[in-house]
């Protein structure tokens, strides 16, 4: 698997870029290289990559910007953010902006490694066994990571359409966000529990244009969270 994969690391530090390379490419994956926002831009819409790890602090455009223009064009491709930041409301934001994850500097590079691995086996195409999961007005296609509000397919992260699915396809059952991380993303998953949270309210946030919808993604005070409605 690794030895078709290319992966960018956006980082002006040349020593970061190399010591990353090196064990990336032990691993034999094929290695780009961007310096800034603007070029890391350039390389990835010229070549199809794999992943990107991607620095917040660079010159010209930040990774965030890079993050957002990336997520805006509609590109998906997964990206692993690198801070030296250690506020919760620096790693929400990359977050926010459709990071699937973030490491921080400095950092070990064997973490870095075992973070990229788990990024590629979440995003690994899903074999033939799409499924639709479908209420009125809302469809969740778990095959193409696609949702359809009322004919219109809206914009969620690959995160994002993953969560909504997992409680879709629960109708009416409690979910604490211990348990919707152990069942998405188990020990692979980073992330402060928190982040459930910000996933809910930009969830909640897409889905607010829907004309009366029978269906409603609930919050159940001190418990966690729940999809209501009848599927069709």
């Amino acid at each position: 698997m690794a030895k078709s994969k290319k992966i960018l690391i956006v980082d002006d530090d040349p020593r970061v870029q190399e010591i990353l390379a090196l064990y990336l490419q032990k691993e034999g994956f094929t290695i780009k290289t961007a310096g800034s926002g603007e070029e890391a831009l350039s390389l990835i819409r010229a070549e199809k990559m794999d992943l990107i790890i991607l620095d917040i602090m660079l010159p010209g455009i930040e990774g965030w910007e890079v993050c957002r223009v990336l997520r805006n064009e509609g590109l998906q491709v997964p990206v692993l953010m690198l801070t030296a930041r250690t506020e919760d409301y620096d790693k929400i934001i990359g977050l926010d902006l459709g990071a699937d994850d973030y490491v921080e500097k400095p950092f070990n590079p064997v973490e870095v490694m075992a973070r990229i691995r788990a990024i590629l086996r979440r995003s690994a195409p899903a074999e033939k066994s799409e499924t639709v999961i479908s209420f009125p007005g809302l469809k969740i296609d778990t095959g193409e990571f696609r949702v359809l509000l009322e004919g219109r397919e809206i914009t969620l992260t690959r995160r994002e359409v993953e969560l909504l699915a997992f409680l879709a396809d629960h109708p009416g059952q409690v979910f604490s966000r211990e348990q919707i991380l152990e069942n998405l993303w188990g020990y692979e998953y980073t992330g402060d529990n928190r982040n459930i949270d910000v996933h809910i309210k930009h969830i909640r946030d897409k889905l607010k244009s829907a004309h009366n919808p029978s269906w409603k993604l609930e919050t159940v005070w001190g418990v966690g969270y729940r999809f209501s409605g009848e599927r069709e």
